[in-house]
C-alpha cells in the first residue's frame, strides 16, 4: 500500500499529477510520493487531488554524478521553501541539456520539435525519444535510447555537473532525506564500494526494494541498512502505463509495500528539519 518512487508528466512520467493519484487511489495505495526528477512541480496538484484518502509524500528524484556516472538521489520532505533556488538552476540545465540533444540529432539528419513544457517541468531523455517516435524515426522509445540518447550514443549529452556528495549536501541543507534510488542500475561502481562513499557524505537510505533489483540484490541492501543504520524505501519507480513494458516494470503498487517503511522515514525528516533549525 506504499509507493515511494512515482514520476508524473512533471518530469518523464505518463500521467499526470491527477492522474497518478486517481490510479493510486483505484489500486489501493495509501501513501504516494512524488519523486519527479528535480523538481517539485507535480506536488501541489496531487495533494489537491488526493483529499484525505491518500496521503502525499513530498519529494524528488535529484540527477547527479558519480565516478563520471549518472546517479539517483530521492530526496523526500524537503523544506519546499530552500530547495525551490537551487532547482532552478537544475531544471534550466536539464532544458539546455534537451536542446543539445536535439541540435546533435538534426546534425544527424533527424530533427524534431519537442513537446512544449511548463518552465517548472524537467525535459528529460524519454521526450525527446517520444519526439523521434512521433516524426517517424524510429517505432518505439526504447530503439531511440539504442540508436541515438544512450550513453554512449551519438545523440547523448550528460547531466550539467552535479556530484552525487554534493547533491546529498544540497538535500541535507534543505531539510530533505538523502536516498540512494535503484543502486543495483548505477554503472560507475559496485554497491559494495559506493555506499561507503555515499554513507560518507551524508546519505541517510537506500531505495531497497525496486523492480529491477533481484531478490539476491534485496538481500544483500537489507543487510546493508541494518548494518550501517539506514533507512529502507521502495516503490515502482512507475512513469505510467506502456505499451513497451521493459524488464523489469510492474503497474503501480505492484511490489505491495507495506506501510511500515513510511514511519522511519517520517521521523528522520521530522528530526532532520530540527537539525537544521537548530543550526540555523
Amino acid at each position: 500500500m506504499l509507493e515511494l518512487h512515482c514520476h508524473t508528466t512533471c518530469s518523464d512520467g505518463v500521467l499526470t499529477p491527477e492522474a497518478l493519484v486517481a490510479l493510486a487511489k483505484q489500486r489501493g495505495v495509501r501513501a504516494l510520493a512524488i519523486t519527479d526528477h528535480d523538481t517539485m512541480a507535480g506536488w501541489d496538484r496531487a495533494i489537491a487531488a488526493a483529499g484525505e484518502t491518500l496521503e502525499i509524500v513530498p519529494g524528488l528524484e535529484l540527477s547527479t554524478v558519480h565516478n563520471d556516472r549518472s546517479l539517483h538521489i530521492l530526496g523526500f520532505y524537503p523544506n519546499r521553501a530552500v530547495l525551490a533556488k537551487p532547482l532552478q538552476d537544475r531544471i534550466a540545465g536539464r532544458h539546455r541539456r534537451a536542446q543539445a540533444m536535439v541540435a546533435k540529432l538534426a546534425k544527424l539528419g533527424c530533427p524534431i520539435q519537442l513537446p512544449d513544457l511548463p518552465d517548472d517541468a524537467a525535459p528529460g531523455r524519454p521526450h525527446i525519444a517520444a519526439a523521434l517516435v512521433a516524426a517517424g524515426y524510429v517505432k518505439t522509445q526504447q530503439a531511440a535510447f539504442n540508436h541515438w540518447l544512450g550513453e554512449r550514443g551519438p545523440a547523448y549529452v550528460p547531466y550539467e555537473p552535479l556530484s552525487a556528495v554534493d547533491g546529498i549536501q544540497m538535500l541535507l541543507n534543505c531539510g530533505a532525506v538523502p536516498v540512494w534510488a535503484h543502486p543495483y542500475l548505477f554503472r560507475g561502481g559496485t554497491v559494495a564500494t559506493v555506499l561507503p562513499e555515499l554513507v560518507a557524505a551524508g546519505l541517510m537510505g537506500v531505495e531497497v526494494y525496486h523492480p529491477h533489483h533481484s531478490p539476491s540484490d534485496i538481500r544483500h541492501l537489507e543487510a546493508a541498512c541494518d548494518r550501517d543504520g539506514l533507512l529502507m524505501t521502495g516503490g515502482s519507480d512507475y512513469h505510467g502505463p506502456t505499451k513497451e513494458p521493459s524488464r523489469g516494470y510492474v503497474n503501480l503498487n505492484g511490489l505491495g509495500l507495506s506501510l511500515d517503511l513510511l514511519p522511519p522515514l517520517k521521523q528522520a525528516a521530522a528530526e532532520l528539519k530540527q537539525r537544521c533549525g537548530a543550526a540555523g
